[in-house]
């Protein structure tokens, strides 16, 4: 007669298992879409004041230091 056993599905393990092969990948990816979006909306002047002049090392790079005599607005 045939023997019935059961085995366990460990979950845990398996979610494991997709972090550790998706993380350096999804980071990755992460990364450069920050950077991309960084780029890209470099020339709004809300970025340019509330992110980018506030980095460290190139604040100093995006501050705006035009007269208000020579500014359009």
């Amino acid at each position: 007669m045939p023997q019935l056993s059961f085995t366990r599905s460990l979950g845990a393990a398996r979610i494991h298992n997709f972090r550790r092969v998706w993380s350096p990948s999804l980071s990755v990816w992460g990364a450069g879409t920050g950077i991309f979006l960084t780029f890209l909306l470099s020339s709004t002047p809300l970025v340019k004041r509330e992110v980018l002049c506030k980095l460290p090392v190139v604040g100093e790079y995006y501050t705006d230091n035009t007269p208000d005599s020579d500014k359009a607005f």
